[in-house]
């Protein structure tokens, strides 16, 4: 099988998803167009080599539902013979599209494929495709009567069983927006981030970070979910999830470009890393957002490597509660959790996400010469996705 290398990784800017945000007046297809052919202007390919376009979208409904990696690729001038497929295991989407780009080059069903994802929250809000609709049925909720909860107050349900209190939420998320802040301040997102054109102008850096957050700020924002009508099930929960302590609404896009070791080097390209191993796995669905920590140590025994061979960790801040519970399980010290600031600071694009937190890994393992990351992710339903990258140019340092 020929090796799969990732030649090069970019992604948007991060907007608010909002009326009023940055990238709110582009269309999503428009904006993945774009992100698309920055990938393939900085590595001078020829889109019509691309055997497979692979984009994480979790709102496939009203602009996002016509296959959106296919019109991105129409939207982008690229050839009409270039493919795409839409992904979507929730929140892993974009993860899983990584996954996928390279399990197609290990199977010889690809020479190059790019792995993507896509979400505009401002556009298409979380959960419009569902409206009232019942996503579990009769025997889904027979099985764990008396029913499933929002992810919010599993959040909660996490927190409780990891004895977190609001204030180590608020501080990891003020840590969140600092660190962030901090690698914009010093251009350590310059060469991920590309340029997106909208109509009302130019996107260069992120809208999301605020590094003006502080404990004390954070602290008055009421709990989100002590209303929800799930509140009475659980009446020892002290609600401590807020907005403030969770990932943001956020439009982005991000792309990577994968290939076969041979093809990569018939192309003079070099190769920036590979995936050393992807796990995926179910977890509880009530608690929903633990999955990362059985993928992890599944991952972990598939690579043969230890959580002390890992340099940096990112783990998807859907909520403080996660990468939290994640770094008590595992021991790892606080400045291998999301080095450069996490979904908190940065948002969180749904279907985009894993393939930024793949992009801002492989960036700062360049930057530190370091070797092997690990990213996970929770998703909806109680999954997980699971990789290990390494960082090719630690090895050729």
């Amino acid at each position: 099988m020929p090796p799969a290398v990732i030649v090069d990784a970019v992604r948007s800017p991060m907007g608010r998803g909002k009326l009023g945000g940055a990238l709110s007046g582009l269309h999503p297809v428009d904006l993945l167009a774009q992100v698309l052919n920055a990938l393939a202007e900085r590595n001078s390919l020829d889109p019509a080599t691309v055997d497979d376009v692979l984009v994480g979208c979790v709102g496939q409904n009203g602009e996002q539902s016509a296959t959106p990696g296919r019109q991105a690729v129409l939207a982008a001038g690229w050839p009409e013979s270039v493919p795409s497929v839409t992904i979507e295991r929730k929140c892993g989407s974009g993860q899983q599209a990584l996954d996928f780009a390279v399990q197609g080059v290990l199977a010889g069903a690809y020479d190059i494929a790019v792995a993507a994802g896509v979400e505009s929250m401002s556009r298409v809000p979380m959960g419009s495709a569902r409206g009232d609709a019942d996503p579990h049925g009769p025997l889904v909720t027979q099985r764990y009567s008396p029913g499933l909860v929002p992810q919010g107050v599993s959040a909660e349900l996490v927190a409780q069983k990891w004895r977190m209190s609001r204030e180590q939420l608020d501080a990891f998320a003020v840590a969140s927006h600092e660190r962030a802040a901090a690698a914009a301040a010093s251009g350590a997102f310059d060469r991920e981030i590309v340029a997106i054109t909208t109509p009302d102008g130019e996107v260069r850096a992120d809208e999301t970070i605020r590094p003006g957050s502080t404990v004390e700020k954070l602290g008055a924002l009421k709990p989100a979910f002590a209303s929800s009508p799930h509140a009475p099930r659980f009446p020892d929960l002290e609600w401590k999830v807020t907005a403030g302590n969770s990932s943001q609404l956020t439009d982005g896009a991000a792309a990577l470009l994968v290939m076969s070791e041979e093809r990569a080097a018939a192309l003079g390209l070099t190769p920036r890393a590979r995936i050393v191993a992807t796990a995926v796995t179910g977890d509880d669905p009530l608690m929903m957002l633990t999955g990362p920590i059985p993928a992890t140590r599944k991952l972990l025994q598939r690579s043969g490597l230890s959580i002390d061979d890992i340099a940096a960790f990112e783990v998807n801040e859907a909520f403080a509660s996660v990468p939290l519970a994640f770094q008590a399980e595992f021991g790892i010290p606080a400045e291998r959790l999301n080095p450069r600031g996490g979904a908190i600071a940065l948002g969180h694009p749904l279907g985009a996400s894993g393939a930024r937190l793949a992009t801002t890994l492989l960036g700062y393992l360049e930057d530190t010469g370091q070797r092997y990351g690990l990213q996970t992710m929770c998703e909806a339903g109680g999954m997980a996705n699971a990789l290990v990258i390494e960082n090719l140019s630690a090895g050729r340092n």
